[in-house]
Parts: C-alpha cells; structure tokens; sequence
C-alpha cells in the first residue's frame, strides 16, 4: 500500500491545497472553491510552505542517525533545523516561534535555552509525521522522538503532548487502526501518560516558572489535548458537518487545536481523501497545517492509492518525498 509515502505526500497535498487559504475567512473560500474547498494542486510545481519543508527536515534526520536516542538525535535535528533556517526557500511565511528557536540553535545555545518555552503553535507537530512512519522502532522512542522534535522549538508541554498524539495517530493508522476507534485510543494515551515526563529525552525543560514538579508539567499538556478530543468526539457525534470545522474544533493555530481540527476533518469521511484535503483546506484558521495533518491521516491508512497519480510528479520536493517514502514503505 504504501503507507509511509501516501502519509508523506497526503501531508505536503494538503499543504499545498491549504497555502492559498491560510489567511482567508470561511466565506471567501467557498465563494472561490464551494463548499468543498480546493481539490486542484496549482502550479508546476505546486508550492507548498513551511509544514512540508519542515517535516522533511524531521524526515531527513531520523533517516540519517542509526539509532533513535535523545543524544543522537538532537545535534542531527538541530543541523537540519538550522539548514532550514538559513536556506534561501525559506520565503513561506515561516512562524515566528520556529525563526526565534531555530536562531537561538543556530548560534549554539543548549536547546532548552533556545526553545519558546511559553509556546504550544502548531510547528511543533506540523512537522511531526515522520516519527510515526519510522519502522522498527519502540513505543518509548516514537514518543521521545516526538516531543523531543517539537521541544526544540516549542517548550510547553500541549505542544509536547499533541506533537506525540499526531505521530501515534500516523503510526496507528498505518498499522490498520479503524478511522472509527482512532480518537478513543488517542484519549486513552492521554489518560495513560498524563504524568510521564520523559526526562532522558526532555532533560530540564520543565522547570519553568510556576511549575511544581515534571507531573504537573506534563499532566497540563495531556489535559490540554484530552479537552481538545473531547471536542473532536462530539463534533463527530453532532452528525451535521457543513460549514467551517474551525467551529467545532478550534482555528488550529495552536497545537491540540491543529491535532483536533484535522482529526475531524479527516474523521468526517476518512474513505474519501481529496474531500479531507478540501474540506480542511476550507477552514478559517491555520488552514495548511490543519490539511497537511489531515492527509498524514488520510495516506497513512489509504497509502499512495488515495492520491490522483498526476499529483506526485507535480508536487514540490516530490524527490526528497519519495525517497523517504521508500526508505520506509
């Protein structure tokens, strides 16, 4: 099937579909692309932003390190999230947590100095996908790996949990979790890990002003996340779908609110992969980063078989895409 490059090139289509929205309101989209929002890459290639760039970055460093452990893994991120930094296609609107962090890294600063302990943006787990379609590794690692990526940049611990949830939701997926039972077992993760801080691979990070103990830090974050799931649960109970998911499920500009918004967009029809890019793409807020998550989903099940074939060859940084895709399907 595919899985590993359906999960890599659903995200970069949703985040090409998602550019042009970004900044617009619901009704200037559907008075664009209809209700169901763009379904047509444009452009060749079709330009994706920041999300995509990012995730290969993540992509890249896990394929290059021969083993998945904190003290290997952060000096590689670390170059390749200063590569980013300073690479001249580095023009798509990057958020300014990533700019700030990645500056801080760049000028040699330990990571828990340079990350933005205050924020939980959804950089953190935009860029997360590849954690999750990594074979062979352990549960322990596909979590540390995943909040240590997103603490790089993103110190608070929603940005740390969330990033988590996208990745296991990616890897569950791929290994045949039914669409139906995703959002119960990414409640239960919750509930399970609400108070494991994973300090061989956090360190410090915790201790920020105000926090008591690493429980409390990381219980903030799970509960966070369990709130935002909880929303997903009803919004998919409510039956009724039209209109803009932002107002069930958050603008997504923050991480549990970009988990929880492409959950739903995805879970709305989870057998029909361009309509859970285009209806993502159709939403008020963060609209690439909510798309781009939603065809993570949406590949990670379905493989490159959910794709229109014309789309792979159109796509930007299709090559450094596939090579991944192949390292890991």
């Amino acid at each position: 099937m595919r899985t590993a490059a359906g999960s890599l090139f659903g995200l970069s289509y949703g985040d090409s579909l998602g550019r042009p929205t970004e900044f617009q309101d619901y009704g200037s989209i559907v008075a664009a692309y209809g209700p169901g929002g763009p379904r047509e890459l444009v452009g060749v290639p079709a330009r994706v932003t920041d999300d995509t760039q990012m995730a290969l970055a993540v992509g890249e460093a896990l394929l290059e390190v021969a083993t998945v452990a904190a003290e290997v893994l952060e000096p590689v991120l670390r170059r390749r999230f200063v590569e980013w930094l300073r690479s001249p296609d580095n023009t798509r609107s990057p958020g300014m947590t990533c700019l700030h962090a990645c500056v801080g890294l760049a000028e040699g600063l330990p990571w828990v100095e340079a990350t933005q302990v205050g924020s939980k943006g959804c950089g953190a787990n935009m860029r997360v996908t590849p954690v999750g379609l990594v074979p062979g590794i352990s549960d322990e690692q596909r979590a540390g790996a995943a909040q240590l990526q997103a603490a790089l940049t993103h110190g608070h611990p929603t940005a740390l949990a969330a990033s988590e949830l996208t990745a296991f939701a990616v890897f569950w997926l791929r290994g045949g979790l039914a669409p139906d039972e995703l959002v119960g077992a990414l409640r239960q993760r919750c509930a399970e890990e609400r108070t494991n801080y994973r300090g061989d691979w956090l360190g410090e990070l915790w201790r920020q002003p105000g926090v008591s103990s690493p429980r409390t830090f990381m219980a903030h974050g799970w509960d966070e996340c369990a709130d935002a799931l909880e929303r997903v649960r009803a919004a998919l109970a409510a039956g009724r779908h039209e209109g803009d998911p932002c107002r069930a499920t958050g603008a997504g500009w923050v991480a549990e609110e970009a988990l929880a918004t492409a959950l739903y967009c995805y879970l709305v029809s989870p057998g029909e992969p361009v309509a859970v890019l285009g209806r993502a793409a159709a939403t008020s807020g963060d609209s690439d980063s909510i798309a781009c998550l939603a065809g993570s989903f949406a590949g990670a099940s379905l493989g490159m078989a959910a794709w229109p074939d014309e789309w792979q060859d159109r796509i930007e940084y299709a090559d450094r895409l596939s090579r991944l895709g192949a390292a890991w399907d």
